[in-house]
C-alpha cells in the first residue's frame, strides 16, 4: 500500500505522488486508505505549509475510481475513508494544496483536482466528467464545485456531454493556474508552493478559509467570517513579526501562532 502513494518532503513542502501508472493512477482502496491517513497527520504536521498532488508517469493525473477494485469489494474503502474519495474529495483542509496534472483528470480524477486549491497543468493535460457517457453522474463533488469553479454554461456542459478539454481551455476558463511544458511541471507547481510556504502560516491559512466560507454566503455574513478571522491573525505573534521583519529587513521568523 505504501508504493502506491509516494512522499517526498521539500522544505515546508509535502509532494504526494499516486503511484499506479499501471492503472492511469486510479484509486483502489489501498490508495483511498493511504490518502486518509497521509492528510490526517499533515492537516495537524506544523512543519507542513503547502501539499502539492500529482500522478506517476505522464499520461494520467487520475483516471478516477478503479472500477475492477470496486467490484472486487473494495467500494467501501474506495469512497468510505475519511475525507471521502481518495481521502480529499469531501475534506476541509485548512492548508493549500496544489494540483500538478501530469496527464488526464478525469471522472473521479478531476474531481481530485477540483478539491485542490489551485492547478498547474501540463501542456497534454485534459480535464472532464465522462460518467454521462456511462450512465452515471459525478458523485465525488464535481457537480458541487464545477458550478463555483466556472460559468454555469460551461459546467453544464461538461457534466452533460461528458467531453473532455483541454489544458488551454482550462487556463482561459480559470480552472488551472499554468499550464507549463511536461518536464517543468513539478519544478513549476514547487515554485508556487514555495512562494505560499514563505508566508505566515496563519495568513495563509486564514485566507483560504475566509474565502472558501464567504463565497458561499451573503456578504453581510461574509463579513463577519472576515470580521473574525482578522481578530485573530491581527494579534498573532506573527503579525507583529512581519512589520518588524521588514523594518529590519530581515526574513521573517514565522511562528505559526
Amino acid at each position: 500500500m505504501s508504493d502506491e502513494v509516494l512522499r517526498e518532503r521539500r522544505g515546508g513542502v509535502e509532494i504526494l505522488t499516486i503511484n499506479r501508472p499501471e492503472a492511469r493512477n486510479a484509486i483502489n482502496g489501498g490508495v483511498s486508505r493511504a490518502m486518509s491517513s497521509i492528510m490526517d497527520e499533515l492537516a495537524e504536521d506544523d512543519g507542513c505549509a503547502v501539499v502539492v498532488i500529482t500522478g506517476s508517469g505522464e499520461k494520467a493525473f487520475c483516471a478516477g475510481m478503479d472500477l475492477k477494485a470496486f467490484s472486487s469489494g473494495e467500494g467501501g474503502d474506495i469512497i468510505g475513508a475519511s475525507g471521502g474519495f481518495a481521502g480529499l474529495t469531501k475534506r476541509d483542509f485548512p492548508k493549500p494544496i496544489i494540483a500538478a496534472v501530469n496527464g488526464s483528470a478525469l471522472a473521479g480524477g478531476f474531481e481530485i483536482m477540483l478539491s485542490c486549491d489551485l492547478v498547474i497543468a501540463a501542456e497534454h493535460a485534459t480535464f472532464g466528467v465522462p460518467e454521462a457517457k456511462r450512465g452515471l453522474i459525478a458523485g465525488a463533488g464535481g457537480l458541487i464545485r464545477m458550478p463555483k469553479r466556472l460559468p454555469m454554461a460551461v459546467a453544464l456542459e461538461l457534466a452533460m456531454t461528458g467531453d473532455p478539454i483541454d489544458a488551454t481551455r482550462a487556463h482561459t476558463l480559470g480552472l488551472v493556474n499554468k499550464v507549463v511544458p511536461a518536464d517543468a511541471l513539478l519544478t513549476e507547481a514547487l515554485a508556487l508552493a514555495d512562494r505560499i510556504a514563505a508566508n505566515a502560516p496563519l495568513a495563509v491559512r486564514y485566507s483560504k478559509s475566509v474565502m472558501k466560507q464567504a463565497a458561499d454566503v451573503p456578504e453581510s455574513e461574509g463579513w463577519a467570517i472576515n470580521d473574525a478571522a482578522v481578530g485573530i491573525v491581527f494579534s498573532s505573534a506573527d503579525a507583529m513579526e512581519g512589520p518588524i521583519a521588514f523594518a529590519e529587513k530581515r526574513p521573517p521568523n514565522w511562528q505559526g501562532k
